[in-house]
């Protein structure tokens, strides 16, 4: 569910629509390969997790060359990834048009990063209430499903033309129904802007991977002899295992290893698989069927361009609702991207540094909020470095890099680290594969058209 609620942001909501509404509806073909290819990955992550109690970051670092050059790898690209707070950028333009009424022009950037500022920090606030932060962050975003895709829903159901259901339909295979044609990547494509897409087809790069350290904290197989993260509100003096476990073969572990694995699969194809498909779909039909084919919308206030378009057409009261739904998206995801990061980078340093691990009587709280507390001063910084939608697109590719990095090294500890009796099937090796040459595919046209 958080992986969904994550999936269900700036991919769906800025970058698909800016995507779609520019080059039409054939693109959808890329997110049914990009979100069945990370589903795969999201399992393969969870088996490793599943059968260890730990997260698949410190399986890495349990690979040559060494886990201090493996800590740094991937501490600096999450960094690269999600270390600009783009999401809390967006949602400002969504906010602003909520109060305005209009929206948010060049003249107004100064308005907008304070509201982004206020955003962020609200961001913050949250991690430090409830009991267990992953609890706290489940819950938020079962609220955000719900709502977000029972409201896009409905709205489709209300505006949406059959034609245009139509075409959604046959863009899963890449045909361009408008223009009677197949068109995987159609002429004068922006390729920044579709590898942004594909990274952020489902939830993308260094979120899938930290999906392993929510399901350690959750409990979930030997995750639940690990422990978990307790919010600073709690009270609780927390502490985390910092090596995983082994557990032996035989007839009762066999059966819990397949109960195990029956709950992540339903977890990952019947929610976060239909949510992420449903989540890219619902939100494209919106937008071109209010916005003309051909409009560039990444501009300041490009998260209220569809709650502006539907407004001038339907009535302010439908794009208030649009862009309420927008802010609160947008809002949720920086919130969970925030977390993520802060419980990566303070795992691997709890994993792999003795002193971090003593320091402040061993309390992990006190490793998480300090590395929280330093992504939050860069954070306010990083929103004064350019456009939120730059940055997003910017962090977006860096996703797609990481899933060329990732998705081989996953399939080197799961079939070396891990028991023989829980290791992948060779479909699903061969899956792994394939993830990193879609990936690399389009990582390839990404950063070689910045260079034309």
């Amino acid at each position: 569910m958080i992986a969904l609620g994550v999936s269900i942001g700036s991919g769906e909501f800025l970058l698909g629509p800016a995507a779609f509404v520019a080059h039409g509806l054939s693109l959808l073909w890329v997110v049914i390969v990009a979100v069945t290819l990370q589903t795969i990955f999201n399992t393969e992550v969870m088996r490793y997790t599943l059968a260890t109690g730990e997260p698949v970051f410190t399986g890495f670092m349990r690979t040559r060359p060494s886990s201090t050059l493996w800590a740094w790898v991937y501490a600096a690209l999450y960094f690269l990834q999600v270390g600009w707070p783009a999401w809390a950028g967006t949602a400002a333009a969504a906010i602003f048009f909520l109060f305005a009424k209009r929206l948010a022009t060049a003249a107004d950037a100064a308005a907008i990063f304070w509201i982004g500022v206020v955003a962020f920090l609200g961001c913050v606030a949250i991690l430090t209430i409830g009991r267990r932060i992953e609890r706290t962050l489940e819950i938020l975003n079962w609220v955000l499903v719900v709502t977000i895709l029972g409201g896009f829903l409905i709205l489709t159901l209300l505006y949406v033309p059959a034609g245009t259901w139509l075409e959604a339909a046959a863009g899963f295979a890449a045909f361009d129904l408008t223009r009677g044609t197949f068109d995987p990547l159609p002429a004068g494509a922006d390729f920044f802007l579709l590898g942004a897409l594909v990274a952020y087809s489902g939830s993308g790069g260094v979120v899938n991977i930290v999906l392993s350290n929510w399901a350690r904290d959750r409990g979930y197989g030997m995750g639940e002899r690990a422990g978990y993260i307790p919010a600073a509100a709690s009270g609780e003096r927390g502490t985390v295992a910092h090596t995983g476990f082994v557990f032996e073969r035989d007839a009762t572990s066999t059966d819990r290893w397949q109960g195990w694995w029956r709950i992540i699969s339903a977890d990952q194809w019947g929610l976060f698989w239909a949510g992420a498909v449903l989540g890219m779909v619902l939100p494209a039909l919106l937008y071109v069927t209010f916005l003309p084919r051909g409009t560039n919308i990444q501009g300041l206030g490009i998260s209220a361009a569809l709650a502006d378009a539907i407004g001038s057409r339907a009535g302010a009261g439908v794009g208030a609702i649009i862009a309420f739904l927008g802010a609160w998206l947008l809002f949720k995801t920086q919130l969970d991207n925030l977390e993520g990061m802060v419980r990566a980078i303070a795992d691997i340093l709890w994993t792999g540094s003795r002193r971090v691990r003593a320091w402040r009587g061993g309390d992990v709280r006190a490793v998480y909020y300090s590395v929280l507390a330093v992504l939050v001063v860069w954070g306010l910084i990083a929103m004064q470095l350019a456009q939120p939608i730059v940055l997003l697109q910017l962090g977006a590719n860096i996703a797609g890099l990481i899933f060329i990095i990732a998705a081989p090294h996953l399939l080197y500890i799961n079939t070396r680290l891990l028991p023989p009796h829980v290791r992948p099937p060779m479909w699903r090796r061969v899956a792994l594969v394939v993830m990193t040459l879609f990936y690399g595919f389009f990582v390839a046209l990404s950063f070689g058209s910045l260079l034309r």
